[in-house]
């Protein structure tokens, strides 16, 4: 080929990317359109419209003044749709009716055994409807949520159950003895109920505790509790890596839950009659609130799995026709280095909604299993900010803000040029617990100062003003799509005795 025939080449690959793009931004002013009309309609049913447009027009952003909690949700969308399926967990189908009841059950459990508004329960279990049933039934009680995650051991568990303030703990009974080991140093936690589904024959239940079973016995009660007032009061705490000491939770309030907010993104990407698929845990907010509760907004099928496997991974797909799913870390490169199969693109998957899906596989990816990737940018303690690429940007782009106004800043606060990388931040003005890290107010103002958030995060721009990821500002790695503290990794190698001192940093990949 000619050096003519390839600048044609270029020139026509350009102009095909751009007319897509041209197509992708008309048909996401469409969708917007539509999915607020939707969140109008139901803010008007739910009597909250004009609270919630006036907060918004004040924060010229998505700030929602009257939320709604995720258990909330789930009542509504199951007094609508009654026997749909919803979950999917190997051969076990539940309807939203079903799962709602299964809410209300544990709810009552909870209540018969002191539990009350205001108080924590933390939730150790590894990925099952039972996990959701204890989430949505301690929301039901104006409860609080802890969702932790199982691979914590020693110091790190005990550190996160202490520092939560939880009352009560839900746990696998095959995780129970790393909680009993530590359990002296949790004086705070004054109920323990056990998961004893799958447990052997014989599993003796510890003296004090009590089983999650009795929840869901021939007496359980499947009415629904008294209404509690609640607004301020917490509703969940998500604990991220810490980066340069001890994690810190997240908090979510019953009043700014992101529940509502939820709803305009979902009725952009999702179909009514879509099956979202996620095997991660329920502990991280990209299942929980990602996958799960944009699938209750969107009226649409969770097919839930229990860990991330490549080589059963588009079978599982399959399996339950799952029709999207979100694609994070390390996972689309681990897909793509699966031996090719015939039967690569014999899957219903439509879109896959990616967070670092590296560009020189990109176009691969689609092609080989016959799909569309979208790219987004969020996180737990970002303040509902979000950067998404919904094929109106450049492949490797994360696109650009929705709503949002960003900069991107050197060492010394100056902002930096096109092409160059810097942190970025994130404007949410004087918007009221935008960030909140739970008892931690000086990490709180650290990350959040004047109206910015502070995101540890390196980024840069082209000169269109497309956003691209280069890595972490901060002391941490990514391993698997999640964060891991290189302060938490040194404190570990540190427990053993012949270790005096040690350095732990992340190193590329070859």
């Amino acid at each position: 080929m000619g050096q003519g025939d390839k600048d044609f080449s270029q020139r026509f690959a350009s102009a095909k990317e751009e007319a897509t793009i041209i197509w992708h931004k008309v048909w996401l002013v469409w969708r917007a359109l539509r999915s607020a009309a939707l969140f109008i309609a139901d803010e008007r049913r739910r009597g909250t419209l004009w609270v919630n447009l006036r907060s918004i027009y004040k924060a010229r952003t998505l700030a929602i003044a009257a939320d709604m909690s995720h258990a909330d949700l789930l009542e509504e969308k199951a007094a609508k749709l009654g026997d749909k399926p919803f979950l999917h967990f190997r051969d076990e189908v539940l309807s939203y009716r079903e799962m709602d009841d299964n809410a209300n059950r544990v709810a009552n459990f909870l209540s018969s055994l002191g539990a009350a508004p205001g108080l924590g329960l933390a939730i150790v279990m590894k990925n099952s409807p039972r996990w959701l049933d204890v989430f949505y039934g301690l929301e039901k009680l104006g409860m609080y949520a802890i969702p932790v995650n199982t691979a914590l051991r020693g110091d790190q568990l005990s550190y996160i159950l202490d520092n939560c303030e939880a009352r009560f703990l839900a746990i696998d009974h095959d995780l129970l003895p790393y909680y009993e080991a530590v359990a002296d140093r949790i004086p705070g936690i004054e109920t323990v109920i056990v998961n004893t589904e799958g447990a052997p024959d014989d599993f003796v239940l510890p003296d004090g505790m009590v089983t999650l079973a009795g929840a869901f016995g021939p007496d359980s009660n499947t009415a629904r509790p008294p209404e509690r007032p609640r607004g301020e009061d917490l509703c969940v705490i998500m604990y991220t890596s810490g980066t340069t000491g001890l994690p810190k939770g997240v908090v979510y309030r019953y009043n700014s839950t992101n529940v509502k907010a939820l709803s305009v993104l979902t009725r952009i990407l999702m179909k009514k009659g879509d099956v979202a698929y996620t095997c991660f845990p329920l502990f991280h907010a990209n299942a929980l609130f990602l996958t799960v509760t944009t699938s209750l907004h969107g009226e649409a099928e969770v097919a839930l799995g229990e860990k991330f496997s490549a080589s059963k991974f588009w079978d599982e797909l399959r399996r339950y026709k799952v029709t999207t799913f979100n694609g994070i870390g390390a996972v689309m490169p681990i897909l793509m280095k699966q031996p090719p199969r015939p039967d690569d693109r014999d899957n219903d998957v439509r879109v896959i909604v990616s967070a670092g899906c590296p560009t020189d596989m990109w176009r691969d990816f689609e092609e080989r299993f016959g799909v569309e990737i979208f790219e987004g940018y969020g996180a737990v303690d970002g303040g509902s900010v979000l950067i998404t690429n919904f094929g109106t940007a450049p492949v490797g782009s994360m696109g650009k803000p929705l709503g949002s106004k960003i900069r991107m800043i050197d060492a010394e606060g100056r902002d930096v040029p096109p092409g160059t990388p810097g942190e970025l931040i994130c404007y949410v003005g004087e918007r009221k617990g935008s960030v909140e890290y739970f008892k931690n107010a000086d990490a709180t103002s650290d990350k959040v100062r004047d109206g910015w958030i502070y995101t540890g995060d390196l980024v840069y721009t082209d000169r269109k003003g497309y956003v691209y990821f280069v890595g972490r500002n901060t002391e941490s790695m990514r391993r698997r799509g999640e964060n891991v503290s290189a302060y938490e990794v040194e404190n570990a190698i540190l427990q053993h005795p012949e270790i005096l001192e040690c350095a732990v940093y992340a190193v590329p990949r070859s």
